[in-house]
């Protein structure tokens, strides 16, 4: 059974959105203040920033993108799949960089590699996080709610 994420509640996605973030930020916070010898707390803000920025992009990409498929009428094939994810990364760089630099005191290329570092670390986690997100769903999907299910019909019978 593969549960179509069209099903899923505004709440639900919502809730997958801070695991997402929250879990990232748990991740990179200690690896990025290890690796730039900087302290947890600094890099700490940094990161949280990172993600709210990232989330609120996302939303805001999403609903230009999809106006914009509305409008032309094009299909979600490889090619635009792409050029949103490259879109949506163009973005996010654009967000991120200066805010980086200004923050840790750094130049405009070190934060754009700080950027760069980032994005190839959440290419794997984002599948990685997906697809243990859609199993555990599945999990639970069928322990609970399809068991409460046929709890209910054998109840009636």
């Amino acid at each position: 059974m593969q549960s179509a994420p069209a099903n899923r509640s505004l709440a639900e996605r919502a809730g997958h959105a801070v695991a997402f973030e929250v879990i990232a930020v748990v991740i990179c916070a200690p690896v990025l203040a290890w690796a730039m010898e900087r302290p947890l707390a600094h890099v700490g803000a940094l990161t949280v920033m990172f993600s709210a920025i990232a989330m609120l992009w996302n939303m805001v990409f999403n609903l230009f993108f999809d106006r914009a498929q509305a409008r032309m009428g094009f299909e979600r094939g490889l090619a635009a799949r792409l050029l949103h994810a490259s879109l949506f990364e163009f973005g996010l760089i654009v967000l991120l960089v200066p805010l980086a630099a200004w923050w840790l005191s750094i130049g405009l290329l070190e934060a754009f590699l700080l950027d760069i570092s980032l994005i190839l670390f959440f290419l794997p986690y984002t599948l990685c996080f997906n697809w243990a997100y859609d199993l555990l769903r599945e999990r639970y999907l069928r322990q609970y709610v399809h068991g409460a299910e046929h709890s209910r019909s054998c109840k009636r019978s």
